[in-house]
């Protein structure tokens, strides 16, 4: 008997693969740390940080990875198999921004890191916790999909948010700051950390027409 964990999928029991929740739990503690990074950010300490993240972003390729060697190998899945590659895929987006970023703190080594920068770490962590909820309640996805649609509304509603934090940065920081060094790092940073909110929402839609496909 094949003991694959999606083998135990069938269309009338469309259960959802733990694997994608494991990618959103590593999506979580790369947010978590990102955070801690920021409001402790020190030239010296950078790299120690961007190497916990760098852990977190290869476990997610690890467990994408696993994912499509299950689709490779599994007959009956609980969704169309482009759909649960494209979310695999999208979930490894997340923390490959997140990643992405604290690198580009590391290489380009700004003077401080922005107050806004932390605000919109708090948001891909709020997107982060949005995601495994949604991830969650898939297995129900037929019963209700009521309020899973509202993780990816909300998914939606924090990209917004974000992208309200990124834009009054730009408008500051052309007002305060003189070095136009500075500006190019800084600008490139919160550029990336709001790229990230809309990998986030990206999930969202993914799950979204899952939802449109399966309910």
């Amino acid at each position: 008997m094949n003991n694959s964990f999606f083998s135990k999928f069938t269309p009338k029991e469309p259960k959802f693969f733990p694997i994608l929740k494991e990618m959103s739990d590593v999506m979580l503690v790369a947010s978590d740390i990102m955070i801690e990074f920021i409001q402790n950010y020190d030239h010296e300490t950078a790299p120690d940080y961007f190497k916990r993240i760098k852990e977190q972003e290869k476990k997610g390729d690890a467990l994408s990875s696993r994912v499509f060697e299950e689709l490779d190998s599994t007959f009956i899945t609980p969704f169309d198999r482009e759909d649960i590659n494209q979310l695999a895929s999208r979930l490894d987006d997340v923390t490959d921004y997140i990643n992405s970023c604290a690198k580009k703190i590391v290489l380009y080594n700004p003077a401080k890191m922005p107050a806004s920068a932390l605000d919109i770490c708090n948001l891909i962590r709020e997107g982060a916790i949005c995601i495994g909820k949604a991830i969650d309640e898939l297995d129900v996805l037929k019963k209700d999909a009521k309020q899973i649609k509202k993780y990816c509304n909300d998914l939606h509603d924090i990209e917004n948010k974000a992208d309200d934090v990124y834009e009054q940065f730009v408008i500051e920081l052309f007002k305060k700051e003189t070095d136009s060094i500075e500006i190019i790092k800084l600008k490139e940073i919160m550029n990336g950390l709001e790229r990230t909110t809309d990998a986030a929402e990206y999930v969202g839609k993914i799950i979204k027409m899952i939802i449109v496909k399966n309910a």
